[in-house]
């Protein structure tokens, strides 16, 4: 493919990738003004990390060739102080190791193998040991109260405190769900990085099934498919992987350190019905009539492999 339909394409999909941040930004009341200038920062920080010329340092003059920023407004983004969210990332990693816990540790589980209802104090299986063996330092009353806050544990009149969702998710609108999403969708733009590019020996899994004339009637069956299903698989791979952590699991054998992670998500987009009904994705360009009728009556993509072919 040449380098101008590389660009156009990459301009393409970087219009469609921007659209949500957008409608997200908007809707926290962040000006224009200010996403140029994260922009910018993250440009000048990639250029001066990751861009260097190999056996040489990284210079503000480099960095100002490839971003076409100036260098003294390069000067100034590197004085800038980052927001770190790492506090609001952690204080949410720790909230959902407690779940984990809870969940699949036997010794906070009642006869039936079930989360038990679990006193704030005591020596053996308390709500306090739990996070002790779960969370570190933290005090047990933080996290009680930030599980309680987002609904997933209820206290009851007897001091009992009981686990309500298998899963820890922060209140909407909060800081800590906010930071997800820098991080949630960063990953998926680096996994579809890495396979576009072919960085690497074997490509990430990257997977989607999508169909665009579904009756709306069916939408709320097929997501209580995925609620069920992709739970119970996300659970398995959270304890299989909670097992080789050694943050959770010291004992665990192997060198190196890597951080792994696998994500689900829905997405439903509304479609506009035009010349006899045919149902065309208002997110999509259809190129080719035949091509269309063939491949979007339902399909399993395999982004990888296409991307990789795309490459070539």
């Amino acid at each position: 493919m040449s380098t101008d339909k590389s660009q156009n394409a990459l301009f393409v999909a970087v219009f469609k990738l921007i659209r949500p941040l957008a409608r997200a930004l908007l809707r926290n009341g962040v000006p224009y003004g200010a996403f140029a200038d994260i922009a910018k920062r993250a440009y000048v920080d990639v250029a001066m990390t990751e861009f260097e010329v190999p056996g040489k340092k990284s210079t503000i003059s480099r960095a100002a060739t490839i971003t076409g920023l100036s260098r003294k407004e390069i000067r100034r983004l590197m004085t800038v102080e980052d927001d770190d969210d790492q506090d609001r990332v952690v204080k949410y990693n720790r909230a959902a190791r407690v779940v984990y816990g809870w969940v699949h540790d036997k010794q906070y589980a009642d006869k039936d193998g079930q989360a038990a209802i679990l006193p704030f104090e005591g020596e053996r299986a308390s709500f306090s040991t739990l996070v002790k063996a779960y969370s570190g330092d933290v005090p047990p009353r933080a996290i009680l109260d930030e599980l309680a806050q987002v609904g997933v544990v209820e206290c009851a009149s007897d001091g009992g405190i009981r686990l309500l969702a298998r899963a820890y998710i922060p209140t909407s609108g909060e800081a800590e769900k906010l930071a997800l999403l820098g991080k949630d969708v960063a990953g998926l733009i680096t996994t579809m990085d890495k396979n576009i590019h072919g960085l690497g020996d074997k490509p990430f899994f990257q997977r989607k099934v999508f169909y665009d004339n579904l009756p709306q009637e069916v939408i709320p069956a097929l997501q209580d498919i995925l609620e069920e299903r992709g739970q119970n698989l996300l659970e398995y791979l959270d304890q299989w992987m909670a097992q080789r952590d050694r943050d959770i699991n010291p004992k665990a054998a192997g060198t190196g350190r890597k951080a792994a992670g696998i994500g689900i998500y829905y997405f439903e987009e509304s479609i506009e019905s035009i010349e006899e009904g045919v149902a065309v994705s208002t997110a999509e360009s259809v190129q080719n009539n035949e091509e269309s009728a063939q491949g979007r009556a339902g399909e399993i993509v395999k982004e990888d492999a296409v991307v990789r072919e795309n490459s070539k």
